[in-house]
């Protein structure tokens, strides 16, 4: 075998795994909607919620912010900065907002309404940077809203007036992880991927465990079993090994491949809605899906360095 051919096989290996993990990453991403759901059962609510989740989680992101950050430079206090703003718009806002908007809509609709991440993103560069917006791009956003239209009325008509409520607080955590999105890429080239989630997610773990102890008395962390375990594969499975997953990912296959792998992540949320939750699977649901992930398609085919849609 001649160098040329071991070293197409090296990529293509390469690229099989990246596909894998980029494809597990938005499944595991997908499947906190399902844990929120199924601890709301046993009468949580999203400030309890959000700091065990956050809670288990803590020692993970401060473990990997330490690993990541060995041999680097010491933070300077722009880093320190742009870390806390980061991680208070980009992890713990996003997610609170994501957690009290999942207690009055579906978790299927949670999930298409945050894949439209990729549009806000675009949105934010056209109106923060200047950046060209162009026809086909335009082409994109009307399908993917569309989609999302198409799920959101037909809960309106099966769920009742909270739905509006949910569903501007999911996307508003949307809008919040854009930002982050946004503005995140500057401080990724100076402190590094890994050691930037590490360090902004920790930021985050320890907001929403104050906001906590603010809001409720100690006495509130007493909570049913189940809700510890759920929380506890919440920060796991669904928190921090995605991170690590869509990392690696786009470490072997770059952001716009991750992205399109990523188009997974609503349809294996849907599944688990229907078998898990008992949410109703309609010709609605289904055509609101199709036109979300064509849209995102599209706008993914125009823009190449398109950043992977997930948010924690």
């Amino acid at each position: 075998m001649n160098a040329s051919s071991r070293a197409g096989e090296i990529l293509i290996a390469t690229q099989r795994r990246g596909l894998l993990l980029a494809g597990l990453g938005a499944v595991a991403f997908s499947g906190k909607a399902i844990i929120v759901k199924l601890a709301y059962r046993h009468g949580v609510d999203a400030v309890t919620l959000i700091m065990y989740r956050m809670l288990f989680a803590l020692p993970l992101f401060v473990l990997l912010a330490w690993w990541a950050g060995r041999g680097k430079p010491a933070l300077t206090w722009r880093d320190v900065r742009a870390i806390l703003g980061l991680g208070f718009c980009g992890y713990y806002l996003s997610s609170f907002l994501d957690f009290a908007g999942l207690s009055y809509i579906s978790a299927s609709l949670e999930r298409l309404i945050l894949y439209l991440n990729p549009t806000l993103v675009l949105g934010f560069g056209a109106l923060l940077f200047h950046k060209t917006v162009t026809r086909a791009q335009l082409l994109a956003l009307a399908v993917s809203y569309g989609g999302v239209l198409c799920v959101f009325g037909r809960e309106m008509s099966l769920q009742g007036a909270n739905v509006p409520l949910g569903a501007t607080l999911v996307f508003l955590s949307a809008v919040s992880y854009a930002i982050y999105l946004s503005y995140s890429g500057e401080e990724v080239k100076r402190v590094g991927a890994l050691r930037l989630t590490g360090l902004a997610t920790s930021v985050a773990c320890l907001i929403c465990i104050a906001q906590f102890l603010v809001l409720k008395p100690v006495s509130a962390m007493i909570v049913p079993a189940e809700v510890l375990w759920l929380s506890l594969l919440n920060a796991t499975l669904c928190t921090f090994a995605p991170v690590i997953m869509v990392m690696l990912a786009i470490e072997r296959i770059g952001a716009s491949l991750t992205s399109q792998a990523g188009t997974i992540g609503p349809l294996s949320t849907i599944l688990m809605a229907v078998v898990l939750l008992g949410e109703p699977f309609t010709v609605w649901v289904a055509l609101g899906t199709v036109l979300v992930l064509a849209g995102i398609w599209l706008l993914t085919k125009s823009q190449p360095n398109a950043l992977p849609q997930n948010s924690p």
